[in-house]
């Protein structure tokens, strides 16, 4: 079960100051707050200040890390989200509500997710190590995949899309992860 020992590793990391990392130097509320609209206001079209301090906010450590901490967090829920999505595909997959077309829309919507899940989990390695750069480019694919899942379903006029929700919240916190990457990388080191 990597998840616990990753996720108490992941609370060191998020707690204890690296050197590199810039330390919190505003109230952790306000970090949360001047990122997500930082973010906003430089993706107005595509970003959503509402659903970044929504997601952010409810997070305990968030309120005592860094920017670096803000976007490994965004990264782990949307690992998390990316997994609960597998498992929601399965369920559609066995309840034998489909049709044959959906069926194989689920099917390939799960391929994506499963890559997903793996890229988002190599995207955190990387990310920890300080290659923006390839933790933005993995990220960026991650992000795609909900698009791609969605694009299936839209080949057959008419068709519901059940996992718009899931699609929708994996675009997002990939955004959000996506914007503090840039952040960090345009950010002078200290």
């Amino acid at each position: 079960m990597w998840n616990c020992s990753f996720f108490a590793f992941l609370f060191f990391f998020l707690i204890i100051p690296q050197q590199n990392c810039s330390p919190v130097t505003s109230p952790p509320a306000d970090l949360i707050n001047t990122t997500c609209k930082q973010c906003a206001d430089k993706y107005p079209t595509t970003f959503s200040y509402d659903f970044c301090t929504t997601s952010l906010e409810p997070i305990p450590i968030s309120h005592v890390t860094n920017l670096q901490g803000l976007a490994l967090i965004a990264m782990e829920l949307a690992l998390e989200n990316a997994t609960n999505t597998i498992s929601k595909i399965e369920r559609l997959l066995s309840s034998g509500e489909f049709d044959t077309f959906t069926l194989w829309c689920l099917k390939d919507c799960m391929e994506l997710y499963r890559d997903g899940v793996s890229m988002l989990v190599t995207s955190i390695g990387v990310f920890m190590i300080e290659q923006y750069d390839v933790a933005d480019l993995l990220l960026s694919a991650v992000v795609e995949t909900a698009s791609t899942c969605e694009d299936g379903f839209k080949e057959r006029q008419g068709e519901a899309f059940p996992l718009t929700a899931q699609n929708d919240n994996l675009s997002q916190l990939g955004d959000i992860a996506l914007c503090i990457i840039n952040l960090l990388s345009v950010a002078p080191s200290l």
